[in-house]
């Protein structure tokens, strides 16, 4: 029972941190969780310990407890690690694909192209959900179930970041064409191809880096 209440908890502030109710820096309430998810505080605390140990919170002495808001030097080394973890599940899709990953990689891929085509930049921010789940679906086919959580835990600490990108005009564009590039890659199980470009994938200017960080400020 205690840790379902945990994990209740848990689960809340991750899909506010995805959903971008909750973005860096934000003060994390305690009675807000507990009305939410209608637990004690017990339960509130040690989702708060688990989430201090992922890096994802961090607490402030009389002050509370905020949402990780990295500094530039910080971001850029979360970003090279996660392009490291993004780009090896790439490589291990492309050895491991079957029919049914393949599939939904192939439509995730069709889906971001389809909204590019007609990128409004007024809704960045449904782009961000497909490319999430085109990102996902890949570390899904890798079939490496740590490797899937590591990427998890770097994409939350990222996320804010990745939803104020795209509203630069032709971010969306140019990201769809690298989906596609990389998905052809994965499908044609060349491993090292698909590897290379999700790297160039994740190759962001420095400038671009440090306007989306001073942008969530």
């Amino acid at each position: 029972m205690a840790k379902r209440q945990t994990d209740a908890v848990t689960q809340t502030i991750l899909h506010r941190i995805e959903n971008g109710s909750l973005m860096p820096g934000d003060l994390i309430e305690e009675k807000d969780l507990i009305e939410t998810c209608n637990v004690s505080r017990t339960p509130v605390r040690e989702a708060m310990i688990q989430l201090e140990t992922d890096g994802l919170i961090v607490r402030h002495p009389r002050k509370g407890v905020t949402l990780f808001q990295p500094n530039t030097d910080q971001f850029l080394a979360i970003l090279e690690v996660h392009a490291t973890l993004e780009a090896q599940a790439a490589e291990l899709a492309a050895e491991r694909l079957s029919p049914d990953t393949e599939a939904v990689i192939e439509s995730c891929t069709r889906a971001c192209e389809a909204f590019a085509e007609t990128a409004d930049p007024d809704q960045h921010t449904t782009y961000y959900d497909l490319n999430r789940v085109y990102h996902a679906a890949i570390a899904e086919a890798s079939c490496n179930p740590y490797l899937l959580e590591m990427i998890k835990l770097n994409a939350r600490k990222l996320m804010a970041h990745y939803r104020l990108r795209y509203r630069t005009p032709g971010t969306i564009e140019q990201s769809a064409q690298e989906h596609r590039a990389i998905t052809d890659s994965i499908r044609a199980r060349d491993s090292a191809a698909a590897r290379t470009q999700m790297l160039a994938h994740f190759n962001y200017e420095r400038e671009t880096v440090m306007h989306m960080i001073a942008s969530v400020r």
